[in-house]
């Protein structure tokens, strides 16, 4: 699933094609993805013929701006990608919606299982974010998300600090693949109870992960199966994983151990026994 890194990555990417554009035309290939897309289609005339006045990113969405205080929320689920191609290209096998630009490009949603979601709602007043992203917590990568608050978030928890990483009552965007990376560079077991971790620990973590985030954003994610960018290309982060997948191998940090992968709240989890104990 495309994590943080990957749907950051994909909106600084779509920014310049469609800032200032208009869209003349919005195709529902599709009847549902995650759920019914008979709504968005009844609703895709609120954001016709609108500027497109903001592209950004909130948690793992992307979230169009158009003028006359409508956005369009798009998640790309477990297999979705986007691409922008000309307006007369035939659609593509798994292509559920194209947008159709009025400079006569279109961007398409590429969604091969079908677990995207793309949702059109009001705000409030022009920048912000729609009611529903109210209640979200902090993102990793804002000052909010500090050693402060992750201290305040662990105590008294017993769940395996990796699990409450992941655990969007906490922090959002993390993802699987980032949590594991930012927990071996800080030294952190993933079994460890959140709430043995010491200030000075969170602060450690919390400084590993904006890092790695930081990296992921600027390598173009990680690319694993699925994801690729808007261009095609696939995200290079994966060159620098130091555990992530490496189940059997040697760690390349003490050179002694192998890297392990376990469970944690159902998702595959990988270790050093040394660097993290």
């Amino acid at each position: 699933m495309p994590e943080l890194p990957e749907v950051e990555t994909v909106a600084r990417a779509l920014r310049p094609h469609l800032l200032g554009r208009r869209l003349v035309r919005v195709d529902v290939l599709a009847d549902k993805l995650r759920r019914s897309l008979t709504p968005f289609r009844q609703r895709s005339g609120e954001i016709t013929n609108r500027e497109i006045l903001d592209v950004s990113r909130r948690a793992k969405y992307i979230v169009v701006e158009f003028a006359g205080l409508r956005v369009m929320l798009l998640h790309l689920g477990m297999t979705g990608s986007l691409k922008i191609v000309p307006g007369d290209q035939p659609a593509a096998k798994h292509e559920r919606i194209i947008w159709f630009l009025d400079d006569g490009r279109s961007l398409r949603f590429h969604d091969p299982r079908k677990f995207g979601l793309v949702d059109i709602l009001p705000l409030s007043r022009s920048g912000s974010f729609p009611e529903c992203f109210a209640s979200l917590p902090p993102e990793p990568l804002s000052a909010a998300f500090s050693a402060a608050y992750l201290h305040q978030q662990v105590q008294g928890r017993r769940r395996p600090i990796k699990s409450l990483l992941m655990d969007n009552h906490h922090v959002v965007g993390i993802g699987n693949i980032y949590a594991s990376e930012s927990l071996f560079r800080a030294g952190i077991d993933p079994h460890c109870p959140a709430g043995e971790l010491t200030l000075p620990r969170c602060r450690k973590l919390v400084r590993s992960i904006k890092e790695i985030l930081q990296e992921a954003i600027a390598a173009g994610g990680t690319t694993i199966s699925d994801f690729a960018g808007l261009d095609g290309s696939e995200g290079k982060f994966a060159r620098h994983l130091n555990v992530y997948g490496r189940a059997g191998e040697k760690c390349l940090l003490c050179k002694r151990e192998t890297i392990v992968k376990t469970v944690v709240a159902g998702r595959s989890t990988f270790f050093c026994p040394r660097c993290q104990a």
